[in-house]
């Protein structure tokens, strides 16, 4: 059976990788097809981005332009963006190869042809690690993470619908993080700080006006999608935070305790330092561990199991009803 075009044209690619010049040819017999199919082929590869020169002569010639040299592999605009989006969350799984990635991501950027260069390019955003537990949830179409990664470079105001709302945004950052796509940017409309996600957002066009760029309330965009994660308004770190004893041994308790401190207390306790949004939230996580509590700190956190107490007893005498 006879190649498919696109495996010819990556073992004709692969030749011209080689940095030699090569008659047409002998490209044709090492390809075991017809002159003029090499120069159908030569064109596709142009009409591509890759820069194959032609020479002039009594049998001619076809040598790969310096700067155009990739793996034996073609890549058409979805696999381009697909390939950046990898490398670059490949920074946050937490599996030790973080430098590699940036350094195979720059090394795409030098060698892609000039027209997918550009559309890698148009693609920035930052990764914050995922916690485990969490899934894969909405997907974006690239074409709008492409639009608001590209904003976000050229400090334009961008404009887009938003759970049926129009809104008017300067975008900061795009971010990658707990399995979804996230624009952080200045709200025009409230004049704050806000966090939209990417799935939900409906880009309209054209862009607004050129902007200057706002100060963050934290030091970093990772920092800051964090502390609004948590809920707080200072840095990331829970706005309320408690420390209880458990009666369960630390080693059932670690693997399901988060960012929380855990402490063998032997004898089948622990302590457990952890945060949470509010402090009924926090008490009513404590009791997932299904065990005693007792409450070191603070108060308000005695308090808030009081009022989960009165709650399940006012539940349970409705069901009995």
């Amino acid at each position: 059976m006879p190649p498919t075009t696109t495996a010819r044209l990556l073992r004709l690619l692969s030749l011209l990788q080689t940095g030699r010049e090569w008659p047409g040819s002998v490209l044709a017999e090492r390809l075991e097809i017809a002159p003029r199919t090499v120069r159908r082929d030569v064109e596709r590869l142009r009409e591509m981005g890759y820069n194959i020169e032609a020479t002039m002569g009594p049998i001619g010639g076809y040598r790969l332009d310096a700067g155009s040299e990739l793996p034996p592999l073609l890549f058409d605009d979805d696999q381009v963006v697909a390939l950046a989006i990898a490398l670059q969350t490949a920074t946050g799984t937490g599996a030790g190869i973080d430098e590699a990635a940036l350094r195979a991501l720059a090394t795409l950027r030098q060698v892609m042809p000039s027209r997918l260069r550009h559309r890698l390019n148009a693609l920035d955003f930052t990764v914050i690690p995922r916690r485990p537990g969490t899934t894969t949830l909405d997907t974006v179409s690239p074409e709008v993470l492409i639009a608001l990664s590209s904003a976000v470079r050229l400090r334009h105001v961008v404009r887009f619908d938003y759970r049926d709302h129009l809104r008017r945004v300067e975008p900061h950052h795009l971010v990658s993080a707990e399995s979804r796509w996230y624009l952080v940017g200045w709200d025009l409309e409230h004049g704050d700080w806000r966090i939209f996600r990417a799935d939900l957002i409906e880009p309209r066009t054209p862009t607004g006006p050129r902007f200057a760029p706002r100060d963050l309330p934290e030091r970093d965009v990772a920092t800051f999608v964090a502390a609004r994660f948590k809920g707080s308004e200072q840095g990331d770190q829970w706005p309320r935070v408690g420390k209880v004893i458990l009666h369960r041994p630390a080693r059932d308790v670690l693997p399901f305790a988060g960012d929380a401190i855990v402490e063998d207390l032997g004898h089948d306790r622990c302590s457990i330092e952890v945060g949470s949004w509010s402090w009924i939230a926090l008490a009513a996580s404590l009791n997932r561990f299904d065990t005693e509590i007792e409450v070191l700190f603070p108060a308000e956190l005695t308090e808030a199991f009081r009022t989960l107490a009165a709650r399940n007893a006012a539940t349970a005498r409705s069901w009995r009803e």
